[in-house]
């Protein structure tokens, strides 16, 4: 016999060998003869077997990665549309809070505008009271003026010797 095992022997002898390699041992078969043909034969049926539900596993399999691939496109697009919306909504916002301020804006105008009419007015009524005090003291100075002259005129003058 050869040492790989691959001696085209009877079946009989090959069944022996087996049986011979295995009898009463507990312990790893180092030799282990086997044929090639019935290796073969048995490969062949496995593969006839297997292969057909392997081959339709793998293009369900591609089919299903290219699904998952569409389902992670369009879940990045729906993401986003949902972060334009959300943006949309910021910018509504901003526009609402513009629009606030705006008006207070506004208001804080007209509030301006009143109070420099007030302050204008004011500052022309205080010009008029300040124009009719200083003709009251005018007036006052020329009447005491006059009450000067008077009281000189009334003052006896020494006559003159001539």
């Amino acid at each position: 016999m050869e040492a790989d095992g691959l001696e085209d022997e009877g079946p009989s002898s090959q069944s022996e060998d087996f049986q011979l390699a295995h009898q009463g041992s507990s312990d790893p078969v180092d030799n282990v003869y086997v044929d090639k043909e019935a290796v073969d034969k048995l490969t062949e049926g496995l593969l006839s077997h297997y292969l057909p539900d392997l081959q339709n596993s793998k293009g369900v399999l591609q089919e299903l990665t290219q699904n998952q691939l569409i389902l992670l496109d369009t879940l990045d697009q729906e993401v986003t549309k949902i972060s334009d919306c959300n943006a949309l909504l910021d910018l509504n916002s901003l526009f609402t809070e513009a629009k606030v301020y705006h008006n207070k804006l506004v208001s804080i105008r007209k509030e301006m505008i009143m109070i420099h009419e007030k302050t204008t007015k004011l500052k022309k009524k205080a010009l008029k009271l300040q124009q009719q005090k200083q003709k009251e003291a005018l007036e006052k100075e020329q009447q005491r003026e006059k009450e000067l002259e008077r009281e000189r005129q009334l003052i006896a003058k020494p006559a003159k010797r001539t």
